[in-house]
């Protein structure tokens, strides 16, 4: 199964399955914005009412085991900003490892319940902005304290 090993700057986060690892910044300049988007697509992709996901360079992921098991799916009829999201997942088990805009180029969209240090959810991936809140759901006010937007343009 996956490793928990983090150092103060990085992580790992792996799929269900632990066939595909990561490793990538949690913290520091590579790491460009924490997240809760309400759109629709992840909405669909996550089979949840949101996602909570962080941007990273591309160049701060490593693979560390698995790259040949993802399968990559890309759309953009769908997809509110009208930008190709392209998306990464496990073979073996499905698992959305990240996700790359062609909005903005040279990030990989990762999400946060992929991280195996659980106890960073808490801490340095906390969100720090919801981004399509006109499509939130009306049970959830959204999380308190934090910038709101009705597109993507805070990430």
């Amino acid at each position: 199964m996956a490793d928990s090993s983090s150092s103060p700057q990085r992580a790992t986060a792996s799929c269900f399955c632990g066939t595909v690892q990561l490793e990538l910044p949690v913290e520091g300049p590579d790491l460009t914005q924490i997240f809760i988007c309400h759109c629709h697509d992840c909405r669909k992709l996550t089979a949840s009412v949101f996602t909570t996901a962080f941007c990273v360079r591309d160049s701060s992921l490593s693979h560390l085991r698995g790259e040949s098991s993802l399968k990559t799916y890309a759309r953009s009829s769908t997809i509110a900003s009208g930008n190709t999201m392209t998306n990464y997942f496990c073979e073996e088990c499905g698992t959305l490892m990240y996700r790359r805009s062609s909005g903005f180029p040279g990030l990989s969209i990762t999400r946060v319940g992929t991280v195996d240090d659980v106890s960073l959810h808490d801490t340095k991936l906390k969100p720090r902005v919801e981004v399509w809140c006109q499509s939130r759901v009306g049970w959830f006010a959204g999380v308190e304290g934090i910038e709101k937007s009705d597109d993507q343009a805070a990430l």
